[in-house]
């Protein structure tokens, strides 16, 4: 047997395994070329446009350019709302490694304090990711720039310069024109999410809420180049914001500063119609506050205090606030005496101080225990004595007594263009049924004669009532905005006045009897407001008005100096001017002020003389003294 190692080679068998590899190889080297070939086909043209703008967005970013909201201006073109610059510190969630060192590491470099940090994080559950959040507002020159010079350790983190909403008038505007605040949760599901990008308020309550379609205006664009770090290289393209629209106001500063400083510590509102068209020339409501707490966001305490206060200076008093309307609902249930035939101007009521119900010994008392003697609808005004309208109220009966007043607007919102409005409430037969599973009883009716009982009216209700019987059935619907500008408008464009139907009153001098009742309130030698109108030279109408807040025995008799403040009447008076062809008209409302001759007339006279330009003795000796 040959030992294998010396057998010759087969060359044949060996060239033939190689080339069979050799194929083999090339084979797989064509195949694998291939599958490159086709996947840089795919990459390089198919999905060419996807990829590129995968690397475009390494390197371009579109940044929002949110617009600048409109101002605000009174009637007199006084600054009501502005914005001023601020820095803010900003932070993207998605570009941050490390969200909680990097909080750590700013809290030690600028101080943050535990509520910026909670403040923070709540915010951050109402964006996305890659949208920007605001760790603290309104940094100081020194903190800007300290971050600056620190700014390459926090990626994701930026100073952004803003403006911010500003109310340079401070609280005296607060419940008129409101206040804009963070954006919440609940308002980021109704808003435009893409017009509110770069926005961080929107408006809360008062004008600044009713129109914010108008303040915020039409947010813009601009794509920018980036570097690695993430800063700004060139700008590429940008469509810029569209400005909001500025907002004109009937409301007069001067009349405003009147009726707040007017009011001093009392709490109550004020609320000053132009008869003519509607405007709101003044809307106080105290104890009020200062708006600019609640623009970056107003802290816990801070608004605690404000909340649990009890004089609850967040209360808008104007709108919402309840109140009896006392004796200046009087001159509303005389002229539905006239007009329904029930009494005329002559008609006398004797009044020995109580009135009674036939076969009833219950006396309702008149404010004067002594009576009035016998009393016709131009002393009963001037004096006004309860006993006629008790024995109107009860001859009218409640359920046309109701229909009459439901045509000046009691029980129902007035329309203000303001949100929050309470309705007030006119009682009726049926309300009282279905409300309190009730009858009405007889005495319920008197009462409401006199504006006690259940009547409950808001002083914007009341004022805008008065503006309707001043100008004999012509309603307006309450306006704040007088006009609006927008970038492109050359001037103003005024909005027009929203005028209702006229009242179906058939007599008109039914609308005289009644106006020249109460001006025998102001002018007349037994008038209750009779110094209000000393040295006018013209004259006005009014009606003074005294609230219970609560209820006296028959027998008993009221005593302010042995009662809580929180106890007295609240004090009324309503009043337009002149009294032939109103201009003004004036509803205040003062909570336990006790007289409304004696505190509320005092303070519309007090409008009166600055709307007309009305300068008084004391005033006169004061600028000469100057």
């Amino acid at each position: 047997m040959i030992d294998p190692r010396y057998r010759l080679k087969d060359h044949s068998r060996e060239s033939q395994l190689i080339s069979t590899r050799l194929i083999i190889a090339g084979v797989l080297s064509v195949l694998l070329f291939g599958i490159i070939i086709f996947r840089l086909v795919i990459l390089q043209i198919v999905e060419f446009e996807h990829f590129d703008s995968l690397s475009n967005r390494n390197r371009i970013d579109i940044e929002p350019l949110p617009p600048q909201r409109g101002l605000i201006y009174d009637r007199n073109g006084v600054l009501l709302a502005e914005n001023i610059p601020t820095f803010s510190l900003e932070l993207i969630p998605e570009k941050v490694p490390d969200i909680d060192a990097t909080l750590a590491e700013l809290t030690t470099l600028l101080s943050l304090t535990e509520e910026d940090i909670e403040a923070f994080k709540t915010r951050r559950t109402r964006h996305r990711a890659f949208e920007e959040v605001v760790l603290r507002s309104q940094l100081t020159e020194e903190e800007v720039a300290l971050f600056s010079v620190n700014r390459h350790r926090f990626p994701g983190v930026d100073v952004v310069g803003r403006l911010i909403r500003h109310y340079p008038q401070g609280a005296l505007f607060a419940h008129a024109v409101g206040y804009v605040g963070r954006i919440n949760q609940q308002e980021m599901q109704e808003i435009d999410r893409q017009n509110y990008k770069g926005t961080l308020q929107i408006g809360k309550n008062g004008v600044e809420k009713q129109y914010e379609d108008l303040l915020h205006g039409t947010v813009g664009y601009r794509q920018v180049e980036t570097n690695v770090q993430g800063r700004t290289v060139r700008e590429l393209y940008s469509e810029p914001a569209t400005g909001g629209e500025d907002l004109y106001l009937h409301l007069d500063i001067n009349l405003q500063r009147t009726a707040a400083e007017a009011l001093g510590d009392y709490s109550g509102s004020v609320v000053a119609l132009d008869t003519r068209n509607g405007g709101v020339l003044a809307l106080v409501s105290k104890p009020d506050y200062d708006p600019n707490a609640f623009v970056t966001g107003i802290s816990v305490k801070d608004y605690a205090e404000l909340r649990d206060n009890p004089e609850q200076p967040l209360f808008n008093r104007a709108l919402r606030g309840h109140y009896p309307p006392g004796s200046t609902f009087k001159p509303f249930v005389a002229l539905a005496g006239l007009e329904l035939n029930v009494v005329t101007e002559q008609s006398r009521t004797y009044c020995p101080g109580f009135y009674s119900l036939p076969g009833n010994d219950h006396r309702y008392r008149c404010w004067r225990r002594q009576g009035h003697a016998h009393v016709d609808l131009k002393s009963a005004m001037a004096e006004s004595c309860d006993v006629y309208f008790y024995d109107l109220a009860h001859a009218l009966g409640i359920d046309r007594l109701h229909g009459f007043l439901d045509y000046f607007g009691f029980g129902h919102q007035t329309g203000i263009d303001v949100p929050g409005e309470s309705r007030g409430l006119s009682p009726s037969r049926e309300w009282k049924r279905a409300q309190r599973n009730q009858a009405w009883f007889p005495g319920e009716t008197l009462i409401s004669g006199i504006g006690q009982g259940f009547n409950q009216t808001t002083p914007v209700q009341l004022a805008h009532a008065t503006a309707t019987l001043g100008m004999m059935g012509t309603a307006f619907k309450p306006q704040l905005v007088r006009a609006t500008k927008a970038d492109t408008d050359e001037g103003m464009q005024l909005i027009g006045a929203q005028q209702a139907d006229s009242l179906p009153i058939q007599q008109s001098r039914n609308w005289q009897a009644v106006i020249e009742s109460m001006v025998e309130v102001i002018h007349g030698r037994r008038g209750t407001a009779r110094h209000t109108g000393e040295g006018l030279p013209f004259k006005f109408a009014g009606k003074t008005g005294t609230a219970q807040v609560f209820g006296i025995a028959q027998d008993a008799k009221y005593d302010a100096e042995t009662l809580a403040k929180k106890l007295h009447d609240h004090a009324l008076f309503v009043a337009f001017a002149p009294a032939e062809d109103p201009e003004i008209a004036i509803a205040v409302v003062v909570e336990n002020g006790g007289s409304g001759s004696g505190v509320a007339a005092p303070i519309a006279r007090k409008l009166i003389d600055v709307y007309f330009g009305i300068e008084t003795e004391k005033e006169a000796d004061e600028s000469i003294d100057e």
